[in-house]
């Protein structure tokens, strides 16, 4: 996979949330077309104007409806608090605020205003090398002493 693309009914208004507001940097914004942001190595996340999408790839059913989330790895639970509160800040709906998760990992969801949902999460087993190869560990969880393969925020 090398490019995620998501419809959204107004292109600046995603712009404005993930660039200005975010801090994220648009590898390439076409205004009213598309916006690239690269999310990993050889990833680009794209999002396109919902009416130019469904004219080039047939009619799309609603974000929000979609069992789907984008998920966001971070290095620490602080982490994951202060990106959730800067997507509020931003205008993004938090949906489940950080939580410590059984598998011992902490994560906590937060809405764009498409309705796209992010997990944002620090997933203490998972680590990326220079090459981009990601490793899962089991991880002991703290409440039960079971270990869990650490999986949440790779789904989506």
């Amino acid at each position: 996979m090398s490019v995620i693309t998501a419809g959204v009914r107004d292109l600046e208004v995603t712009y404005a949330f993930y660039t200005s507001r975010l801090g994220w940097e648009a590898v390439q914004h076409v205004p009213e077309e598309v916006i690239f942001y690269q999310v990993g190595p050889g990833l680009l996340l794209a999002f396109f104007r919902r009416d130019h999408l469904a004219a080039e790839a047939g009619p799309m059913g609603d974000a929000a409806s979609a069992p789907v989330t984008l998920g966001h790895n971070v290095g620490s639970a602080a982490e994951v608090d202060a990106v959730l509160s800067d997507a509020a800040a931003a205008g993004g709906l938090i949906t489940a605020p950080g939580t410590q998760m059984s598998w011992g990992g902490y994560s906590g969801y937060f809405t764009d205003p498409d309705g796209y949902r992010w997990e944002v999460c620090h997933n203490p087993g998972l680590s990326v090398d220079a090459d981009g190869k990601v490793t899962l560990k089991v991880i002991e969880s703290n409440d039960t002493g079971q270990g869990q393969a650490a999986l949440s925020g790779l789904t989506g």
